[in-house]
């Protein structure tokens, strides 16, 4: 191989492969892009061998001298330098060690193959366009890898990257063996891990066809009425004992659920994980359940004991008062006292001011040299005398004040404020810019260079120049071209920017000013000379001004305490726009006569060792770097011989604040001793932007003197006490002072926060500072500059200290012997966590110490805290090199959680790893800390891993609720009151008035009796979906349909009475033919949802089922159902040959019934009402022939419902309500029934709201589905609907029909939407029915008084409760608006016939109207029972025939099942009697009881929802006192890991939960059954089961 030393290659060629070894060593190319490019460089110099090949592939290794400069770099990882220190590096690993017998394990999440794929491949990580620190500022890169090389090599990924069904052939064993592999390969580090993602399988597997789309819902309808696998699933996944620490008693939990079948078969094989069982016989999933069972077995052991800060969920107070603890240390020393710093000498022939300064050399010493630039690509340096330097800031402020605008009317005046926008490489430009203006006698503002729209930070550098007024801003030719334009070739207008006027400051650009026009030179005054911007913590940007004499004064101090004298050579390194290099660089540098040697940072990028360089080229006396700069000279410093440094006498190390930067010092110091580099010249300073510069270690020139160190106790600085470890412990933190204070000035250090009293000299304070040389206040904010700028210490017995003024500098710290200044971290970089404080640039050390580092990218690391229930939490976010594995994540993560709970005694809330290049970046290339920060808290950050760990670091969660012994029920049983409240009853009006049709007990009866009294009535209408008549029924052609049914059951099927007769029609008149049908040949009819043919597979064994728990002898069908079953697809499912015999309808025997079945008993059987509850258990009810015609009448008084009516009824036809509405009302009362098949609104949602409007229907019964279908479908077309004639305000009584807790916020939305087309709000109103009883509440008012319209009832009333006093089963009203409020509307009217009644759902004894409790109905229309298969007819027969404890104990009950509460309103109804509205609040079921609290899932949800805009549903339960959440995605995959902090944020802050597991799905996977509930229940048995398919799953630690 050729050595490229020996070749005769130009300086540009050996700059250009110096920076290819840097993007290799970084990562930003791959070794065969490094090879190619070097070749291709080299190839013009290579010796050309005949017959040999040119290519010669050489390796990064094949090069010695600088090659050999960056293999150190290569093999030390990306660790950011600044933070090194071996003795803290030491210190972690021994922590790490101590941590081995007690790992903290760490759950790898569960990914989609596509999402690993996206996020850990290096061919899909975009390029760095601006690698990390770069672009001080030049507006382009050279060199790197180019957007089009990646997008082409992004197009070449291998397609097994997809999440396509087809990636999924590995058959169930190979699956297992998978999880069981993982398992043993990260059991020796992290305990029994689980597999490393979660394969997707099709959508067969989840019950979901693919070629559904968009309507994935609407098959869920049918998909999702059944439980996962078989009837036993709810058994046999039910929740396992509590083996947390949450509870005292790990007794097991009971699911109270009505159990209508024990069918044995043998456990289920889901997809392609296998079933296990647990030690107590349950089965579970091997993938999921054992990732869950780690979490569990994790949290059993705390970390540390719970902080003493807890807050008692309480109503008046929700915190508890603070007790201060006698056993932390506390600052024990006598008071600190004022720090003076030395007299400050006048210099002779000091200049009166900077300008006069520069008037002075550019005249008498012209050709001095000012400031030398070397650029990249340039040959030669450029250098700007003081004569150019003056003659070109007279030129631009002459062209300042007399060039722009007119003679008559001036753009710009003096004390006008002028941006200054130059890059870091121009700092020539910049200087003439600088001086320009204060000739010019105008304020000028350095900024940054925008470069896109979106810079982070940039529009609050905006706003700053906005309440400066800035008006125009300077800048450069070749900046100007580099800035984005719009497309008429102007500068773009920035978002939160002032409107611009752009002036080029090249000379070019401006006219030569007169000879007669000289400025005006003054002296120093209190003019503004210059505003300093600064970001702070939240990321607003403030701008510090500086006056003319405290310019003046702070060069004149820099120049006593640096020992400055005319023409010495200075070289800088730091930014010249702000800070210590605008300070020494470009102020007292001129004040002086110094000559600044520049080097831009693109340059220090390609060669780390340049400043040293110039140091020894030009013999500088003064260097101005930071601690970065010396550790890249470290790496690159090897085989450098030619290196002098004895000409220093001070090397400023501008970040000497930052406690770590003594490392750096160090190593240096070792390193380049035999250099010439002596140990007095390392001059560590601390400054900021409002005090300037606070203190420099001065320089002493052959001085033995040691700097002063001091090695403190980290756990006693979190609590702000000095205490130094003599002891050999781990968290120890090794401080180098900062010299003394500054020439004039005073130094004191008060308390951070409150009263600025003076500290002890053993506790960490603010160091503040009095003297001229500072800054004055913050522009435009008085308030704040008060504050900060105008600080009056005060001692102990609060007495002034001083007549000074005194200006907060931000920096914490104190002040050690012989008067020097430590600093131990910045205000802004303090976070307090459970009354400690912590430092994030300790967090960060303590981090990068965390080996291996190789997949952090350029050890971009950034640390802060968010404010999560009432206290701050630490939040780690870094940038993850393309190339780590998800394995190599995780490892790390543990690792640093180990760590920094080893070190600082601290829980870490989130860890996150982002992909390489996508922090938002300051302009020096760091990352910026607030946009990152805004980035989480939105939910914007787009994390490719993600780490939660709430149940280690949230210590002050309410204290779990201790249950207190029940009061015996002769104690507060008086009269009506209980505990002196009244009861909670109520009831409905009496069933007195009797009809013609009710002197008949059977239905049957009464549809013969209206079909010979009014046999044209049109009792039934079915709209199409095309919202035309479909097709009618008037009474007499249902009665004879009916008869030529009951002729088909007699004739064909031979059936007796009392058979069980399946009927599976779609929604439609032949569904109320066949269950009249059935009712005349004394037959028990079960309407049962036919299978969807696009979902044949996962629906039609719910039908199966239904006939088997059901005992149903025949099927009863339409010939296109009957050839459904009969299908290839269907047989695949279910064999044919084990359905029961079936009868189609479609050809009808022609002659009657000669002899139609009469009931002899009101007590039989009338039909069986099957449906999934919302627990997801499948109970069939039975319905006796007196309540059926009992739930008629009292639906016919409380409605109002006459032959004279019309209705219309979109609803699900075959259970509950929905059935009763649409099969027996109409027959019972007369009215006419419009039909509209909730089915049909997917194809035209607006479809019900039109038949409304067509047939001027007053009344309407819908559930929440289908008001749900219409507000999402149709938000967005209201003036198209009311311009095509749709009109509701005939609508009086809408009522929406479910089993669940009314949706206030959907049906506002309802309401709000169809306003404009008529419908009033107070039309809406809700419905309440359940197992036991399928209508309790229904239609609480109707608009209008007038006697034809019905009486008028009360208003749905709305209560706002506290959401808290719920989970301790209380009721307390409280304002809208309240905290912790929560709106409940009363579920509709209490129907007549019904009695209402809160008991105590474990004591059952009457509970008063001020708790909640489960709702007890008594009414001739509950059901007798529940249906089971093997006749145990006492299986949950408490739930029908259930007495009080005590009170009326012989009045007999049935439970509901869910909670509620009554509420006595000041409301009265028509009879002027008051109204008792009942709230629903929730099913007992799904009462999830959490810390000893009893929850309700949607009250989570709702938070859930609100917490992510891409978040479109969800659901909660528990397992194993673990609470899981299912969010559904609406979005790319990417974005899935943005949900996971979001969730867990807003459980935590509104519910005072930890989220145990937040697992991430597509859109449309949670079920919901036909009437638009969620089934949670049947949601976990698909978790557990591994059948969701999930896009990713996080396990909070």
């Amino acid at each position: 191989m050729t050595d490229r030393d020996s070749l005769p290659l130009p300086l540009e060629v050996r700059a250009r492969l110096a920076e290819l070894e840097l993007e290799l060593s970084e990562g930003d190319i791959t070794q065969k892009g490094y090879e190619k490019k070097r070749s291709k460089l080299l190839q013009a110099y290579l010796p050309h061998t005949p017959g040999a090949e040119r290519r010669v592939p050489v390796t990064p290794s094949s090069s010695s001298s600088s090659s050999s400069r960056y293999q150190r770099r290569r093999s030390t990882g990306t660790r950011d330098e600044r933070y090194r220190s071996d003795v803290h590096s030491e210190a972690v690993q021994a922590a790490l060690e101590r941590h081995n017998e007690r790992k903290m394990p760490v759950l790898l999440p569960s990914k989609r193959r596509s999402l690993i794929g996206q996020t850990s491949m290096d061919t899909c990580t975009p390029p760095d366009s601006s690698s990390g620190s770069d672009a001080e500022g030049s507006l382009g890169r050279a060199g790197g890898v180019s957007v089009d090389s990646w997008i082409r090599g992004a197009l070449h990924c291998s397609p097994s990257t997809s999440s396509s069904s087809s990636s999924h052939s590995n058959s169930s064993a190979k699956a297992v063996r998978l999880a069981e592999t993982n398992m043993h390969s990260y059991g020796s580090k992290f305990g029994p891990m689980s597999h490393l993602s979660l394969k997707r399988r099709g959508l067969r597997e989840m019950g979901v066809s693919a070629e559904i789309g968009v309507g994935i819902r609407h098959s869920s309808d049918y998909q999702y009425d059944r439980p996962w696998s078989s009837l036993d699933s709810e058994d046999s996944l039910s929740a396992p004992p509590d083996i947390t620490s949450y509870m005292p008693d790990p007794t097991p939990i009971s699911m109270q659920r009505p159990q209508v079948t024990m069918i044995t078969k043998p456990p289920p094989k889901y997809g392609n994980a296998e079933l296990m069982e647990t030690g107590d016989g349950v089965p579970v999933s091997s993938r999921v359940s054992a990732k869950i069972q780690q979490l569990v077995n994790t949290l059993k052991r705390p970390k540390r004991k719970p902080l003493r800060e807890f807050f008692v969920e309480d109503f008046e107070e929700l915190l508890e008062v603070q007790q201060p603890d006698p056993s932390l240390p506390r600052p024990e020393r006598e008071e600190s006292t004022l720090i003076q710093g030395e007299d400050l000498d006048r210099l002779k022939n000091c200049p009166a001011s900077l300008e006069a300064a520069l008037l002075r050399w550019g005249t008498i010493a012209p050709k001095a040299p000012c400031l030398t630039i070397t650029h990249i690509n340039a040959k030669q340096p450029y250098t700007l005398t003081y004569g150019k330097l003056w003659s070109k800031s007279l030129k631009l402020a002459y062209n300042l004040l007399h060039k722009l605008g007119t003679k008559q009317e001036p753009i710009i005046h003096p004390g006008d404020r002028v941006a200054l926008v130059y890059p870091n490489n121009d700092p020539a430009a910049f200087v003439v810019a600088f001086y320009g203006c204060l000739l010019a006698e105008v304020v000028p503002v350095p900024i940054e260079v925008p470069l896109t729209k979106k810079d982070a930070g940039s529009q609050q550098i905006g706003f700053l120049l906005g309440s400066c007024g800035v008006a125009i801003a300077l800048t450069s030719d070749a900046c100007h071209k580099g800035l984005p334009k719009s497309t008429s070739g102007d500068v773009m207008q920035f978002k939160g920017w002032p409107k611009l006027l752009w002036v080029l400051t090249d000379s070019k650009h401006l006219s030569k000013p007169p000879r007669e026009w000289f400025p005006l030179i003054k002296d120093a005054n209190n003019d503004t000379a210059y505003i300093e911007y600064k970001t702070s913590k939240d990321g607003s940007v403030l701008g510090t001004t500086v006056t003319r004499m405290a310019m003046l004064t702070h060069c004149q101090t820099l120049t006593q305490t640096c020992g400055y004298s005319e023409a010495e050579t200075t070289v800088n390194v730091l930014d010249f726009k702000k800070g210590i290099g605008l300070w020494h660089s470009v102020q007292a540098s001129v004040l002086n006569m110094l000559h600044v040697v520049s080097v831009p940072y693109a340059l220090m990028k390609v060669n780390p060792l340049s400043w040293i360089q110039k140091v020894s080229q030009y013999k500088a006396k003064v260097v101005c770097v930071k601690s970065r700069d010396l550790h890249w000279a470290l790496i690159a410093h090897k085989d450098q011989t030619d290196t002098n440094m004895s000409s220093l006498r001070m090397l400023l190390i501008a970040d000497g604040s930052n406690p770590w930067s003594i490392s750096s010092c160090n190593a240096f110091l070792n390193v380049f001793q035999n250099m010439g580099l002596r140990s007095e010249v390392i001059c560590p300073c601390a400054g900021s932007t409002e005090a300037l510069t606070v203190s420099v270690r001065r320089p002493q020139e052959g001085s033995s003197k040691p700097a002063g160190r001091g090695v403190l106790s980290m756990t006693n600085l979190s609590h702000g006490v000095i205490r130094v470890d003599t002891g050999e412990k781990l968290s120890v933190l090794t401080l180098q002072d900062v010299g003394t204070a500054m020439p004039g000035a005073m130094v004191c250090i008060v308390k951070p926060e409150g009263v600025p009293q003076l500290c002890k000299t053993d506790e960490i304070g603010e160091i503040c500072m009095s003297s001229v040389a500072t800054g004055t206040s913050y522009y435009g904010l008085t308030g704040m500059s008060k504050n900060t700028f105008e600080v009056c210490p005060v001692s102990c017995d609060g007495g002034l200290v001083s007549d000074c003024v005194f200006v907060r500098s931000g920096l914490l710290g104190f002040v050690g012997p012989s008067g020097m200044i430590f600093v131990s971290g910045t205000l802004e970089g303090l976070m307090q966590v459970g009354g400690r404080k912590h430092n994030a640039d300790d967090i960060i050390a303590t981090a990068l110490a965390v080996e291996p580092m190789k997949f952090i990218y350029r050890g971009r690391i950034v640390v802060f805290s968010v404010n999560v229930l009432y206290d701050e939490r630490i939040v780690l976010v870094a940038e993850q090199r393309p190339d780590s594995t998800e394995e190599e994540c995780y490892q790390w993560m543990s690792r640093v959680l180990q760590a920094i709970d080893g070190i600082h005694q601290v829980g870490v809330y989130c860890l996150a790893l982002v992909p390489a290049n996508t922090l938002p970046k300051t302009p020096l290339g760091g990352i910026h800390l607030s946009e990152t920060k805004q980035l989480f808290l939105e939910g914007a950050l787009h994390p490719c891993s993600i780490l939660m760990c709430p149940h280690s670091c949230i210590t002050n969660l309410p204290k779990p609720r201790q249950k207190q012994p029940e009061v015996g029920p002769a104690s507060v049983m008086v009269g009506n009151l209980v505990a002196g409240k009244r009861i909670a009853q109520a009831s409905g009006r009496d069933l007195s008035h009797i009809d013609d049709n009710e002197q008949f007990l059977f239905l049957s009866e009464v549809l013969q009796w209206r079909a010979q009294t009014t046999p044209e009535h049109i009792l039934y209408t079915l709209i199409n979906s095309r919202g035309t008549i479909g097709s009618s029924l008037t009474c007499l052609q249902l009665h004879k349909r009916a008869e030529k049914i009951a002729t088909l059951l007699y004739e064909r099927g031979q059936l007796r009475y009392g058979d069980h007769v399946a009927l599976v029609f779609p929604p439609g008149l032949d569904l109320i033919a066949a269950f009249y049908g059935c009712l005349y040949a004394g037959c028990i009819p079960i309407t049962v949802r036919p299978p969807h043919s696009q979902n044949i597979s996962t629906t039609l064994p719910t039908v199966k089922m239904i006939l088997e728990v059901s005992r149903s002898v025949y099927v009863m069908t339409t010939q296109a159902i009957s050839k459904l079953l009969r299908s290839r697809d269907a047989s695949v499912a279910v064999d044919f040959k084990s359905w029961p015999p079936i009868l189609e309808t479609d050809d009808l025997p022609k002659r009657r019934c000669p002899l139609l079945y009469k009931p002899c008993d009101p007590d039989s059987l009338a039909y069986l009402d099957f449906s999934v509850s919302t627990t997801g258990m499948l109970a069939g009810i039975k319905m006796s022939h007196s309540a059926t015609s009992a739930l008629c009448h009292s639906v016919k008084l409380q409605c109002e419902l006459y032959p004279s009516r019309e209705v219309a009824v979109c609803l699900d036809p075959y259970c509950g309500l929905g059935f009763v509405l649409w099969c027996l009302c109409s027959v019972y009362a007369g009215q006419q029934s419009v039909l509209i098949s909730p089915m049909d609104l997917e194809v035209n949602p607006a479809l019900w709201l039109q038949a409304v409007s067509q047939f001027k229907v007053r009344d309407s019964f819908c559930s929440y589905s289908v008001m749900e279908l219409c507000t999402r479908s149709l938000s967005s077309l209201t003036d198209s609907l009311k311009a095509r004639g749709l009109d509701l305000t005939r609508v009086r009584s809408c009522v929406v029909v479910a089993e669940e807790r009314p949706r206030v916020s959907l049906t506002q939305s309802f309401c709000k939407l169809f306003k404009d087309v008529g419908l009033h709000p107070r039309a809406v109103s809700t419905a309440f029915g359940c197992r036991v009883n399928l209508a309790i509440c229904l239609q609480p008012h109707r608009l209008g008084k007038l006697t034809e319209q019905g009486t008028s009832g009360p208003d749905p009333t709305t209560v706002y409760v506290d959401m808290r006093a719920l989970r301790h089963d209380r009721v307390r009203l409280v304002e809208r608006g309240s905290p912790h409020s929560l709106p409940l509307m009363e579920s509709g009217k209490i129907l007549p016939g019904v009695r209402i009644i809160i008991a105590n759902p474990e004591t059952k004894g009457p509970i008063g109207d001020s708790h909640l409790g489960e709702i007890w109905v008594h009414s001739p229309q509950n059901a007798s029972g529940y249906f089971t298969v093997f006749g145990e007819e006492n299986v949950r027969s408490d739930h029908f025939g259930a007495r009080l404890s005590f009170g009326d104990t012989q009045t007999g009950w049935a439970r509901t099942g869910y909670l509620g509460f009554l509420r006595r309103t000041d409301l009265t109804d028509a009879s002027g009697e008051r109204h008792d509205a009942l709230y629903v609040v929730g099913a007992l079921d799904e009462v999830m009881e959490l810390r000893g609290m009893k929850y309700h899932p949607i009250d989570i949800e709702t938070s859930i929802i609100r917490a992510h805009r891409n978040i479109t549903e969800c659901a909660v339960f528990t397992w194993t006192n673990l609470l899981v959440v299912v969010v559904e995605l609406h979005g790319s995959e990417q974005d899935a890991l943005d949900l996971v902090p979001m969730v867990t944020h807003v459980v935590l802050e509104e519910h005072y939960l930890i989220v145990g597991v937040v697992v991430v799905v597509d859109s449309s996977v949670i079920p919901i059954n036909s009437r638009g509930e969620k089934q949670r229940m049947h949601l976990r048995d698909g978790f557990l089961a591994d059948q969701l398919d999930p896009i990713y799953v996080a396990y909070n630690m």
